[in-house]
């Protein structure tokens, strides 16, 4: 009697969890920005779903096997090599050490151009090759994904996207064509800072001319970048009428890592939505020996310093003058730093070639964070309430760490001219005036004040896009309008056409009755 409800109850549980177990191939960008996405991919399949991830046989961070998802090893490198990258970071830092002048600042700028040029050149060769892999893209076809998970710093998992025809979900805060939003939202200058600029939302209208600057200048700089590497790849590949940045905007969904506690506010749109520190979650114990180290350092409190997965060490004078002035602080200091051993290294520092940043930056005593300003950590950071000092370097870092600094929650230093002296003495503004940590307390409040967790509403916004096949009905037609078509130019150009028309007809309608009346009086008088 019980059996055939069993056995329809089965089949019922059976079907449910065929419904809610989706596909998604991953697309990731190497480096750190892999940390993110490894983030989402474990996420979704804590949640059932199946992932693919796909990664060049020279990927420095994705690895081959996973419990988390299934891998696609192409048969194509990236081209991407560490060491060139060592090099590039190397260059950067001998750049930055000339000066803060404006000539420094132009090197600074073209190095990071060809740097970029370079990059996307190398993985659209790449992608080129996995495009005329007959055998590869008829499996991702047969394996009948429910959309593509990309991060759009680089446009190969777009592209990919595109050509096997799924919805798109992008894991995104950077584009080829710059900052996120600037791709897809209405950006005023007037009031919406370029990146880099180093301004607020309240510019006066010097600073309003220079956002202006920076804004043309940008522009030069990613048309440098990407038109020449990406233009030529979509005309062979989706048609010549189709521009690149059209296949970015008509993503389903817009993940962005990033939110108004760290960002200003600015225009935004309803396929955006905001995932910042989804990432960050409460701190685990420390290992034994590590939680000894913090303990001892009583009431002062440990301050926790690491620049990043790029650079993993410093040229060697800045690390002794960075050594001496921690030697002279009564905190404890353990250090991320794989070069040589400082000489001027206090008894109070622990160098690590590895440290857990997230559950150090959540221990109750750490004071101060030294980090390079990248975004995971900055995030990390403002979610457990440590104010930073701030040692950016190259890429968003100086204006990660600006923004920061414009909250009142850090203390910035050049590299160019880093010292024992400032360096100290920023460590101590930092670690006894108290606004710095009421302030990022605030703001690490405002951050965690939410009705969902990010990483629930990212996983919320890729699922609705399994559910519907895609998310259209939130995406406006700006992205297949003409650059005269959206700002409406043509629109206004008709108008004009039409007043200066009716006002020429006007014209002459008035002469011609200026004439029938006066011609005739005149000929009366004669």
């Amino acid at each position: 009697m019980y059996r055939p409800t069993f056995v329809v109850l089965a089949a019922l549980l059976c079907s449910a969890a065929l419904v809610n177990g989706g596909k998604v191939l991953v697309f990731p960008v190497d480096g750190s920005h892999w940390i993110n996405m490894n983030v989402l991919v474990e996420e979704l399949n804590s949640r059932g779903h199946e992932v693919t991830v796909i990664r060049p046989p020279d990927a420095w961070f994705i690895r081959q096997d996973s419990p988390h998802y299934k891998s696609i090893t192409l048969n194509v490198a990236s081209g991407l090599d560490k060491d060139n990258l060592d090099e590039y970071v190397t260059r950067t830092l001998a750049l930055r050490r000339r000066g803060a002048s404006f000539w420094t600042r132009m090197a600074l700028d073209i190095e990071m151009v060809n740097e970029l040029h370079a990059l996307h050149r190398l993985l659209l060769v790449m992608t080129e090759e996995v495009f005329a892999d007959d055998k590869l893209m008829q499996s991702l076809r047969d394996a009948k994904y429910d959309l593509v998970l990309t991060d759009p710093t680089y446009g190969g998992g777009v592209f990919l996207a595109h050509r096997l025809g799924l919805p798109l979900v992008l894991n995104v805060r950077w584009t080829v064509q710059g900052e996120g939003h600037q791709a897809i939202a209405p950006t005023p200058l007037s009031y919406v800072p370029m990146p880099w600029s180093e301004l607020t939302d309240k510019m006066t209208f010097t600073e309003r001319v220079q956002n202006m600057l920076i804004y043309f200048l940008t522009s030069f700089q990613f048309w440098y970048v990407t038109d020449p590497n990406y233009t030529p790849f979509v005309h062979r590949h989706f048609g010549p009428d189709v521009h690149y940045m059209e296949l970015f905007q008509s993503a389903d969904i817009w993940l962005m890592r990033n939110d108004f506690t760290f960002e200003w506010p600015r225009p935004t749109m309803p396929n955006i939505v905001y995932m910042s520190g989804f990432q960050c979650k409460p701190a685990k114990p420390l290992p034994k020996e590590l939680e000894d180290f913090v303990q001892s350092s009583g009431e002062h409190g440990v301050i926790v310093m690491t620049l990043g997965t790029l650079v993993e060490k410093l040229p060697e004078d800045i690390t002794e003058d960075i050594a001496a002035a921690f030697a002279q602080l009564p905190q404890k200091v353990i250090w991320r730093h794989k070069g040589k051993r400082p000489s001027t290294l206090g008894n109070n520092t622990l160098m690590m070639e590895w440290l857990p940043q997230n559950d150090l930056l959540g221990h109750p005593k750490t004071r101060v964070f030294v980090a390079h300003g990248g975004a995971n950590g900055m995030q990390e950071a403002i979610y457990h309430g440590v104010p930073v000092v701030g040692l950016p370097l190259m890429f968003d870092q100086p204006y990660n760490v600006f923004r920061m600094k414009a909250r009142g929650v850090a203390k910035a230093l050049d590299l160019a001219t880093v010292n024992k002296d400032n360096f100290l003495e920023a460590l101590k503004e930092v670690l006894y005036q108290p606004s710095y940590r009421e302030k990022m307390k605030v703001l690490s409040s405002l951050h965690r004040d939410q009705p969902m967790k990010p990483l629930d509403r990212a996983m919320f916004w890729i699922e609705f896009v399994m559910r519907h096949k895609g998310a259209a009905h939130l995406r406006t037609e700006s992205y297949k309008m003409s650059t005269i078509q959206y700002h409406s130019i043509d629109v206004a150009a008709f108008l004009l056409a039409v007043v200066l028309f009716i006002f020429a007809v006007l014209i002459a309608a008035v002469k011609f009755v200026w004439r029938r009346l006066f011609g005739q009086n005149k000929r009366k008088k004669e």
